[in-house]
């Protein structure tokens, strides 16, 4: 059995029991982690307060130099950690050893980062006394991070760093079905350094650790990316004892793509942002709208770009010029694709491409398109979380920006054009966190990342996803005459 990390020590937890850990690929077992208790947590908790008092007061510079002896780790066992997250997630080796590649970059980011905190230095009236006045950042305390299934090192890595840079201790939950790599992660931070306590790993059921992390009294901070359902439970729980949140949910990001599109380019980025990991992604392109005058060569060549993913076994290759697509997570998350690809159908929708199922092992799905579905159908009202693309035609900008802001969703949103008076458009009333020209969906270290209505609240990335785990405190210095 994996372990989990408390106060810098391997434990099974206080329960003795453990959660099995499936690859989705081939439905076996390929490790046992233990089924941690509120007990757990507040072992973990008590850890990471215990050592928040020397950590917070580490030199800024000396956090960031453990942070990169932990990326210089990370690089040696690249291969390692690349295979680890393919069984059990599911995506393939290109894209695990992607999704490496990207924590590495978001950790190199905040150690940058680390040491550009500033402040503020204000000259105070002098009616009552002459006094100057200053803004100090101080790290808040034991933060929770809580990481979904689909991203496991992307979304561990956001949270992670800024926390540790600011001066923060860290309690980590990640997913009960995608805990491995996250162990090894940790693993290396303490090879590189890391105090005992700074870092620590709960495994086991959102219900029962996760919830119990959220309500802790020692947590003052909880970084959360999930569904929004889920996001709506732990607000509900965090906001009696007033805990600091951000909250990444779903999404159902819009595509438009105009008439003077490259539609070439759009046809490609379009699949990318949407079949990439199995099309399990938040900020994925879910809903395209075309304008009439370039709808056919638009599905077209996005129908002969997704021909070409293939599903199947994560460490194989495919023979070129197919595409790997690994399996869904979950049979939950393939049971409710079917249903809303069927609704789809049921209400006009046209199936363009897939849409069969794929018998064996494994939560393998088909690639699939489906042109004009009804407007109230599932794929439109619904976040979609796997491989399958509604795309819609429309007349005119008016109507694409309409139908694209008809969702209670507004995590991202894309528009394919060359024209700066439609990027004008599309960049002020469309309602999105971030916002995409001629590019699929990605969330870049160097931007703040974060949704609005639905799609939650806060950012992550960037200078501005620091901010986040800083406290801002008011000094008044006086006394000076």
């Amino acid at each position: 059995m994996a372990s989990m990390l408390i106060a810098g020590e391997k434990t099974e937890g206080s329960a003795g029991e453990g959660i099995d850990v499936v690859d989705p690929a081939t439905e076996a077992v390929i490790e046992t982690v233990p089924r941690g208790t509120a007990a757990d947590v507040d072992a973990a908790v008590q850890a990471a307060h215990k050592a928040f008092a020397s950590w917070s007061r580490t030199d800024a510079e000396e956090r960031a130099t453990l942070l990169r002896k932990a990326i210089a780790l990370i690089e040696r066992d690249r291969k390692e950690l690349t295979l680890s997250l393919v069984h059990e997630q599911g995506k393939p080796v290109t894209e695990a050893g992607g999704e490496i590649h990207h924590l590495i970059h978001g950790l190199n980011y905040y150690a940058d980062l680390a040491t550009k905190v500033k402040g503020s230095y204000h000259e105070l009236p002098s009616a009552l006394s002459k006094a100057y006045g200053m803004v100090i950042r101080r790290p808040m305390g034991v933060v929770a991070a809580i990481v979904p299934n689909n991203f496991p090192l992307t979304l561990l890595g956001t949270k992670l760093a800024p926390a540790l840079m600011a001066g923060n201790t860290i309690v980590v939950k990640p997913a009960a079905t995608t805990p491995l790599t996250t162990l090894k992660i940790a693993d290396l931070l303490l090879e590189a350094g890391f105090p005992a306590g700074v870092i620590n790993v709960i495994t086991g059921r959102g219900s029962e650790v996760g919830d119990a992390l959220v309500t802790h009294d020692l947590v003052r901070r909880v970084a959360f990316t999930g569904s929004t359902a889920v996001g709506r439970h732990i607000m509900g729980l965090a906001a009696p004892k007033l805990k600091r949140m951000t909250m990444e949910l779903g999404g159902s990001d819009p595509v438009i793509v105009t008439a003077d599109a490259n539609v070439k380019a759009a046809a490609r980025g379009i699949a990318i942002g949407r079949f990439w990991n199995c099309g399990q992604m938040c900020l994925g392109g879910k809903r395209v709208y075309v304008f009439d005058e370039v709808y056919d060569e638009l599905m077209e060549q996005l129908t002969r770009t997704v021909a070409k993913y293939e599903p199947g076994l994560g460490w194989e290759k495919s023979e070129k010029p197919n595409i790997r697509v690994g399996p869904l997570h979950t049979a939950d998350g393939r049971a409710e694709l079917r249903e809303q690809f069927q609704d789809a159908l049921d209400g006009g929708g046209e199936l363009v491409l897939g849409g069969d199922d794929i018998e064996g092992k494994g939560y393998f799905v088909q690639p699939t398109i489906v042109a004009n579905p009804a407007q109230d159908s599932r794929v439109a009202r619904e976040e979609t979380f796997g491989p399958l693309l509604p795309v819609w035609r429309v007349s005119n900008l008016d109507e694409a920006i309409d139908r694209a802001n008809d969702s209670e969703y507004g995590l991202g949103a894309s528009v394919w054009t060359n024209d700066v008076r439609i990027i004008h458009r599309v960049a002020n009333e469309v309602d999105a966190g971030m916002k995409w020209v001629n590019q699929f969906h990605y969330g870049y270290d160097e931007l703040p990342f974060g949704g609005v209505k639905q799609s939650g609240y806060g950012k992550e990335h960037g200078a501005e996803g620091l901010d986040y785990y800083l406290e801002d405190t008011a000094v008044v210095v006086g006394g000076l005459e």
